[in-house]
C-alpha cells in the first residue's frame, strides 16, 4: 500500500486584497501550499475560484510541476499592439475599425479558420514528437489566429501614456488589445496530463488535493514530457496573438509604435528564495523588476500596462486582471442587457458581442486591485475600450445582434 504523502507543513505565503477574496478561494490556496513539493505562495488580489490552484494563485514547487496550476488554458496572455494615430480615429471610422474586427478575428470554442494561417510556429519539430501535439497539429494550424470563449476578447482603445512604454513616449494612441490562448491543444494538454499526474498520486493524497497532482522533473518521464508540451503551447499562444494582430495591422494600414505581450498561465524556472524552484503563475502576471506586461480590466473598465517592481514576496507576480466577483452562473442569473447596455454606453463602449458572463458587474473594480498592489507594479499606462468583441452567447445575444445587422 503506497504511504499517504505528508500534508502537515505548511510553505509560506502572502496574500493581496484579501477582503476582496472568498473564503472557497482562500481555502483552496491554503490546500496547495500543503503540498510536500510547495516551497513558497502568493495570491494576487484578483484572485478567486480554480481547478486546483486559484486563479490569481503563485506557487513554487521544488522539481515538480502540476498541470493544473498552469491552468486549462496554458500559455493563455495578452498582447497590446500601439498605433501611431490618436484615438479619436474610433468615432470618426467606427463602422471601420468594427468591420475589421469582425473579418480579422473568429471566437468560439470550435472555431477555426476555412484557410489555416500561416506562423514560423506551426514548422516546430516538437508538433510531431509529443503525442498530444501529433494528434491535434492540424486542429491546432486550423485555430491558429483565433481566440476561445469565456473572457477572451479582441478590443479597440483609447491609450494613454503616463511613462514611457518602451520606446513610445507619453502622450495619447490608439491601440488593439487581445486575450486568448493556445486553443484546443493547450486544453486537451492540460487535461491529458494531469490525468497522468492523478493516477500517480491517487492512493497518496486526500481527494479534495488531486487536481493538484504533479509530475516529477529530471529525466525523460511525463513532467518532462509535459514541460515541453507547455513550452510548445507558450510559442503557440504567442503566434496566435502574432497572427491577430498582423491581419488587423494589415487591415488598419497605420505605423505600428511598439507592442506588450506576456502569459499569464505558465510555469518558469526561477530562483526563490536563492534556490532553483518551478514558479506556476495561474492567472498572474510576471511582474519582474522593469518587466513590462498588461493588466486587463472589465469590457467598460480600463486596463493597464505597468513595470513590474520585482516583489520577492510575490515571487515577481502581479494580478492578471480585474478577476470574477461571481461565477459565469451567478451572471447570467442576475444580469440582463437591459441593465448593461446603458452602463456600456455610458462609458463609450460599443459591444459587438458576448457573453452575459462576461459583463462588467461580474468583475471586482479593476481599480481595487491595481491599489491592492501598488507594491508590485507600476501602471505606466491606461487603456480605454471602445469597440470589443467576445465570444458571442447564443441565448442572450443572438436575436439582439441579428437586429443590429438588419438595420444596418
Amino acid at each position: 500500500m503506497s504511504t499517504p504523502h505528508d500534508l502537515s507543513k505548511v510553505a509560506p505565503y502572502k496574500i493581496w486584497g484579501r477582503e476582496a477574496i472568498d473564503e472557497n478561494t482562500l481555502q483552496q490556496m491554503d490546500l496547495a501550499v500543503r503540498l510536500p513539493i510547495a516551497r513558497r505562495g502568493a495570491l494576487m488580489p484578483d484572485a478567486h475560484l480554480g481547478y486546483g490552484l486559484p486563479i490569481g494563485g503563485v506557487l513554487a514547487t521544488d522539481n515538480a510541476v502540476i498541470p493544473y496550476a498552469v491552468g486549462v488554458d496554458i500559455a493563455c496572455r495578452v498582447r497590446m499592439t500601439i498605433f501611431n494615430a490618436a484615438p479619436h480615429l474610433i468615432d470618426q471610422k467606427r463602422d471601420k475599425l468594427r468591420d475589421i474586427i469582425e473579418r480579422n478575428t473568429r471566437f468560439g470554442e470550435g472555431v477555426a479558420w476555412e484557410t489555416p494561417q500561416q506562423h514560423a510556429v506551426m514548422d516546430d519539430a516538437e508538433w510531431d514528437q509529443l503525442p498530444v501535439a501529433r494528434r491535434l497539429k492540424d486542429k491546432a494550424w486550423q485555430q491558429l489566429g483565433t481566440s476561445g470563449g469565456g473572457n477572451h476578447f479582441v478590443e479597440f482603445g483609447a491609450l494613454t501614456v503616463w511613462q514611457q512604454v518602451g520606446r513610445i513616449p507619453p502622450g495619447s494612441y490608439l491601440a488593439v488589445l487581445s486575450h486568448s490562448g493556445s486553443r484546443r491543444f493547450g486544453f486537451e494538454t492540460a487535461n491529458h496530463y494531469t490525468q497522468i499526474a492523478k493516477r500517480l498520486h491517487e492512493n497518496r493524497l486526500p481527494k479534495e488535493y488531486l487536481n493538484l497532482a504533479w509530475l516529477d522533473l529530471g529525466g525523460d518521464g511525463d513532467g518532462d514530457e509535459y514541460w515541453r508540451a507547455m513550452q510548445l503551447a507558450g510559442r503557440y499562444a504567442s503566434a496566435n496573438h502574432a497572427v491577430i494582430h498582423r491581419r488587423i495591422e494589415a487591415a488598419l494600414r497605420l505605423e505600428v509604435l511598439g507592442s506588450v505581450e506576456n502569459h499569464h498561465n505558465f510555469a518558469w524556472q526561477e530562483m526563490v528564495d536563492d534556490k532553483p524552484a518551478i514558479v506556476h503563475r495561474k492567472g498572474a502576471t510576471p511582474a519582474g523588476t522593469d518587466a513590462l506586461g498588461v493588466i486587463p480590466g472589465s469590457m467598460s473598465a480600463p486596463s493597464y500596462v505597468v513595470r513590474g517592481k520585482g516583489s520577492a514576496d510575490s515571487m515577481n507576480s502581479a494580478a492578471h486582471g480585474a478577476g470574477r466577483q461571481m461565477s459565469r452562473k451567478e451572471a447570467k442569473r442576475r444580469f440582463n442587457w437591459e441593465q448593461v447596455n446603458p452602463r456600456l454606453k455610458e462609458n463609450q463602449v460599443d459591444l459587438i458581442s458576448a457573453g452575459l458572463d462576461e459583463v462588467p458587474g461580474a468583475y471586482k473594480d479593476i481599480r481595487q486591485v491595481m491599489e491592492a498592489q501598488a507594491d508590485l507594479v507600476e501602471p505606466l499606462a491606461e487603456f480605454h475600450p471602445r469597440i470589443v468583441k467576445m465570444a458571442p452567447d447564443r441565448k442572450s445575444w443572438g436575436n439582439k445582434r441579428t437586429k443590429r445587422k438588419k438595420r444596418r
